[in-house]
């Protein structure tokens, strides 16, 4: 029984969509590598919330057959991922700065040093 307060799956799924969409137009909108890495960031915690949310409200995983931690395995991997690809990414930029003094994507050639 539902006293309308109560948070359920599609409000967690929701919230995910709108962050992930924020994501993709922060991603595709901006000319700084560094906003474009905060949307590639912000699309990937969009992804580890539908995770979580599944993990913890998607059904009954035992009565399938399912391991009920496998949502959270995929939050590790995908926040492991995303540590590296931050890291690796930043790295770069701070390069590029160093040679081009800029990092707006539109006024980098990586063709020429």
């Amino acid at each position: 029984m539902s006293d309308g307060l109560s948070v359920e799956l599609a409000h967690y799924l929701s919230v995910s969509g709108i962050i992930f969409g924020i994501g993709i137009a922060v991603a595709l909108s901006k000319r700084n590598a560094i906003a474009v890495l905060m949307g590639i960031e912000l699309m990937l915690n969009a992804v580890n919330l539908a995770f979580i949310a599944f993990a913890r409200l998607g059904g009954n995983f035992e009565a399938a057959g399912g391991d009920p931690l496998a949502g959270h395995v995929f939050v590790v991997f995908v926040l492991t991922v995303a540590a590296a690809e931050a890291a690796v990414a930043l790295a770069l930029a701070v390069l590029v700065y160093r040679r081009r003094e800029t990092v707006d994507l539109d006024r980098i050639t990586l063709m020429r040093w």
